[in-house]
């Protein structure tokens, strides 16, 4: 019986992690799950990470690991996992995050009992709204994306068919935001997904990361494809469009916030005309209305008043308490 079952791919993209890897790895080399290949795809690192990478292929057959010729990028690394996966569905995991050795064996078994297209997990890591195990249509888990929770839009902690993955490849030029752009258009081609809240997935904040580097023009590139996104929605998913319009509006005024409290690399107040500007040509009743908490709503209307408006309600929520960082992903 456990031979049958089919083979999960797993794709890990691995940059200048040998702190971390070590780690991942060996989470993903004790799952629980008999039928797995594991692919590492070393994009060109220049410390140790590709030497410890060579090490488990050499003692454990499951996994293979490729070395690109030069640094492509998370999105090309992932691409060229996705080309060689033999499985039939396909998990991808950060070389910096780790898995608990259930991870693989639950998201298959849910997938297969409530014959959805893609199984979610829940994660250790990332602050978000709880929620039942239960599944969801293409449109209420984008409502979940509105309400950031039970799960979000990230590529890692969910499987996927292969098949449907290799269709849909990451975008290079989406940068920071190449997950959100994926999982849009998983759910314009999905009918089920399925969501079990055990955290099975540990998401690591790294120091370096891109989170940690502050307001800059990559991470703020995800505002033009929520844009692009918002107006897709229009028209190929229109009971979700306003959906979107909520995770609009709440990254923007996110990244507002995060301007204010820790700078930007360029003048700041250029930094917060830009999200003004995106908030009004975003904004809409429907989409506040979808916002989970007040005081992110009050966030999102101070922006679209004006910037006065905004900083002024940033200084009165600085007086009440520190506003988490993390919580500002």
């Amino acid at each position: 019986m456990e031979q049958t079952r089919p083979r999960i791919s797993v794709v890990v993209p691995v940059y200048n992690v040998e702190t971390y890897v070590e780690r991942c790895l060996a989470s993903l080399a004790a799952q629980t799950y008999p039928s797995m290949e594991i692919i590492v795809i070393d994009d060109s690192s220049t410390d140790h990470s590709g030497r410890l990478c060579d090490a488990w292929a050499a003692h454990d057959r499951r996994f293979q690991v490729v070395h690109l010729s030069q640094n492509r990028g998370l999105s090309a690394a992932r691409n060229e996992g996705v080309r060689r996966a033999s499985g039939t569905y396909i998990a991808f995991v950060d070389s910096d995050d780790y898995a608990e050795p259930g991870l693989l064996e639950t998201l298959y078994r849910v997938l297969t009992e409530t014959r959805a297209d893609v199984s979610i997990c829940g994660n250790e890591g990332l602050r978000l709204a709880d929620g039942p195990a239960r599944t969801y249509s293409p449109q209420e888990a984008a409502r979940c994306l509105a309400r950031r929770g039970p799960f979000l839009w990230t590529a890692w902690g969910k499987l996927f068919p292969t098949e449907l993955a290799k269709q849909i490849p990451f975008d290079r030029q989406a940068l920071c935001c190449e997950d959100l752009l994926f999982f849009y258009q998983v759910l314009k081609r999905v009918r089920r997904l399925t969501y079990v809240p055990a955290p099975l997935y540990h998401y690591v904040c790294r120091p370096g990361s891109l989170v940690n580097h502050g307001v800059t023009k990559k991470r703020c590139r995800v505002l033009t494809l929520l844009e692009q996104i918002c107006e897709d929605a229009a028209v190929c998913f229109p009971q979700a469009k306003a959906c979107f319009g909520q995770v609009a509006l709440d990254t923007a005024a996110r990244l507002a916030m995060q301007t204010i409290e820790n700078g930007a690399d360029m003048n700041a107040q250029g930094y917060l005309k830009w999200f003004r500007d995106h908030t009004r040509r975003q904004f809409s009743r429907q989409a506040l209305m979808l916002c989970p908490d007040y005081k992110s709503a009050a966030a999102q209307l101070a922006l679209w008043a004006g910037i006065p408006v905004f900083e002024t309600l940033a200084a009165v929520y600085r007086r009440m308490a520190p506003i988490s960082k993390r919580g500002m992903e």
